[in-house]
């Protein structure tokens, strides 16, 4: 099988053994949807990563129930993380459309992901118990999004934040970018141009957008208002469309 149409799987560090060329896939999803529903056998060729820009090919050498062993047969860096860390701070969107927010923005780079709270929210989590379900469900689209497009990491989803929580956190940024609809003078292509960023905050607002007021305090805070042009994205547009033109911009996506 051609490299490019290999299967991804992603395996803790610990059970990556480099000196005897082995691997352990005891995740019982994985175990399951290598042997159940790819139906692959001993002898076939995959690829493991271990989230941290490490991926070697590896070729099945043993299979039971509860786990697969695979022998390594080639290792390299993955080489397909950006050089600037990029999360996005999405205010808490209805119905599934956080699903699509998360598959998206992973297939094109995101570092981290943070649902916030602000007024405009119709959107609610009821209690500890609804968020932690939540973010499990999350944690999962962000696997197989990472898996399908072949990520050297998985992005990490954070808890549910307050508003005035996320904005404690834009200092550790080099930039924070707020879109807000009634900007019209700054475009995130003249801000981004000739930059030495490192580490960028994108923040998008729920369904309702943001109240001039959480606007101000964001400005206030480390953050700049920017457009993304002269129609209203909808939230779940937004967040990976910033994301789109900042990559273009640092030259990670339509080639270097």
């Amino acid at each position: 099988m051609e490299r490019n149409k290999m299967h991804r799987f992603f395996v803790e560090k610990h059970n990556i053994d480099r000196e005897k060329k082995s691997v352990l896939i005891n995740e019982g999803e994985d175990v399951k949807h290598i042997s159940k529903v790819l139906r692959l056998d001993i002898g076939e060729k995959i690829e493991i990563c271990d989230g941290h820009n490490k991926e070697y090919i590896c070729e099945i050498e043993y299979m039971s129930k509860k786990d697969i062993r695979v022998s390594i047969i080639g290792e390299k860096e993955s080489n397909r993380e950006a050089d600037v860390i990029i999360d996005l701070y999405q205010g808490l969107p209805k119905a599934t459309k956080m699903d699509t927010i998360i598959q998206k923005c992973t297939e094109l780079g995101i570092n981290k992901i943070i649902p916030i709270l602000t007024k405009r929210c119709v959107a609610q989590i009821k209690d500890k118990k609804s968020e932690e379900k939540k973010l499990e469900r999350w944690e999962k689209i962000a696997l197989s999004a990472a898996k399908q497009c072949k990520r050297g990491k998985i992005p990490t989803i954070g808890k549910l934040h307050r508003l005035n929580e996320a904005i404690d956190k834009l200092k550790e940024y080099d930039i924070a970018v707020v879109a807000y609809e009634d900007e019209e003078t700054h475009g995130l292509k003249n801000l981004l141009r000739n930059s030495k960023y490192e580490k960028i905050a994108i923040i998008i607002g729920p369904e309702g957008g943001f109240e001039k007021e959480e606007i101000d305090i964001i400005k206030n805070n480390h953050g700049k208002s920017i457009t993304l042009g002269p129609r209203i994205l909808r939230t779940e547009t937004a967040g990976f469309t910033a994301l789109s033109i900042i990559m273009y911009e640092i030259g990670d996506l339509g080639g270097r």
